[in-house]
């Protein structure tokens, strides 16, 4: 029997018969399912807009805090620059499976870890989306506790807090159609309060800027690139689910013009955030986000428009990174409906603890856990894409990813072992573990799904087409 013939006898489900693709039903607000989406609901300004809203992380802030004293005010800008950048391009790279078929994470890592291995990359998406959840949504409540303190005189941040959640929460529950308007909405008021905060902090604390932060030697040495992968890592989580996004969007844009979009979202909103957290850290010690942002603003109602800024830019990156993914996971894993699995995520969110993490003290915690999650991201984006541009060229068996007793079930062993071997790697450079990572886990992944018998039923079988393959994408 040739290679050929016994990779299409591995192939053929134990049941026989394989499972049909799953079809996506009309879309309707919250009906999101994992069927392949057939109804695209995003077109280019609105995935701009999507992305922009969803990249103003207080993380972003509280990293850039914690590189005062290592590195110079250029230098911090050239890190978040170059994070940036590598997120754009790995986000392109990565949703190409996504945007052509129209499936989510969760279905597109079954070629490379197995059905039921697919557990493994998931919870590692999960977790950190889940911390994040709890820290943004704290840090929110606070802006919004601070308002009702100065306008009402209702002091009570753990109320506003379990009212700020509900309030995600149901958001959340209305999928991606209400992402979108609000993500479209939310934009222009983002970009506008963050052009306002930079100046702001400019004008009140440009002499201890030009002294504490600009005139200092700093270093370009490991540190420089450690914080790159610092502010990598806070969005490297959504390059490997950057298909439940680029799923929603419409089919007629190229790789290019989608680094491009990328780009042109993440690297605006993450520069300011990154420098204003740095300069006003850096000019008052301060790394509390809510008195930092109320230290710089010098009346009332400022102060309570900046507060609100907060408070909504904490809305719009949750609903976007941080409820979906963790959402689509549970939705395989527990097979539970889409509106149940936010709710559930946002009760566990919760859960973290959130309101230790916003303390000052936490800032360096906060680091520890961007690396030590980034050193497991690292590998499985290598290994996803290895799997799709190397093993399968690009072209996906639709019905095969769907079918749970077929080729892909059970577990991939070259996926498991792969990702065990990046990691290993990637703490043991563990200040650029993510970029270490890369290289060895791709070549141990491909050289045991080309070599090894065992990862025999997981390949593509040669030439096969289908109408699944081709008219769905």
């Amino acid at each position: 029997m040739s290679i050929t013939e016994s990779v299409a006898q591995e192939h053929a489900p134990s049941s026989g018969a394989q499972a049909p693709v799953p079809s996506s039903p009309e879309r309707k607000a919250g009906g999101e399912t994992l069927a392949p989406s057939r109804h695209r609901i995003m077109g280019r300004w609105s995935y701009l807009a999507a992305w922009m809203g969803g990249c103003v992380s207080i993380g972003t802030f509280t990293v850039a805090s914690s590189l005062v004293g290592t590195l110079n005010l250029l230098q911090t800008v050239l890190a978040v620059t170059i994070g940036c950048l590598v997120i754009a391009v790995g986000l392109a790279i990565n949703g190409q499976a996504g945007h052509k078929y129209g499936i989510p994470f969760v279905v597109q890592v079954r070629s490379s870890f197995g059905y039921a291995g697919t557990k493994i990359p998931g919870l590692v998406r999960a977790i950190p989306a889940l911390v994040w959840y709890g820290f943004q949504s704290w840090v929110g409540a606070g802006a919004i506790n601070l308002v009702t303190a100065e306008l009402f005189g209702f002091d009570n941040v753990v109320v506003c807090f379990i009212l700020f959640q509900v309030l995600q929460i149901g958001l959340s529950i209305y999928g991606f159609t209400g992402i979108k308007w609000l993500e479209n909405i939310g934009v222009i008021f983002i970009l506008g309060a963050l052009i306002y905060m930079f100046i702001s902090v400019i004008n009140t604390y440009g002499d201890e800027i030009g002294t504490d932060l600009i005139d200092v030697e700093g270093t370009w040495g490991v540190p420089f690139w450690s914080a790159t992968m610092l502010f990598l890592g806070i969005y490297a989580t959504m390059m490997l689910n950057v298909s439940d996004y680029s799923r929603e969007h419409v089919k007629d844009t190229g790789p290019s013009l989608l680094t491009t979009i990328y780009s042109m979202a993440i690297l605006p909103v993450t520069l300011f955030m990154g420098a204003i957290g740095f300069m006003v850290s850096g000019a008052t010690g301060t790394m509390d986000p809510i008195e930092v942002f109320s230290n710089a603003t010098d009346n009332t109602p400022l102060l309570i428009i900046t507060m609100l800024f907060i408070a909504f830019a904490q809305v719009t990156t949750n609903v976007l990174n941080n409820v979906v993914p963790p959402t689509y996971v549970f939705m395989d894993v527990f097979k539970i409906p889409f509106k149940v699995a936010v709710v559930l995520i946002g009760l566990l969110a919760v859960a973290t603890c959130p309101w230790l993490l916003v303390r000052p003290e936490s800032a360096d915690g906060l680091s520890t856990f961007i690396q030590i999650y980034s050193a497991f991201l690292g590998p499985i984006f290598a290994i996803m894409v290895v799997d799709y541009y190397a093993i399968r060229r690009r072209t996906l068996q639709l019905a095969a990813l769907y079918d749970e007793t077929g080729p892909y079930r059970g577990v991939n062993p070259a996926g498991v072992i792969a990702l065990v071997v990046g990691a290993a790697s990637a703490f043991a450079f563990a200040e650029v573990g993510w970029y270490v990572s890369l290289v060895p886990t791709g070549l141990v992944y491909y050289f045991l799904m080309t070599k090894w018998p065992a990862c025999r039923r997981f390949l593509p079988v040669t030439g096969e087409t289908s109408t699944a393959n081709t008219e769905s994408a």
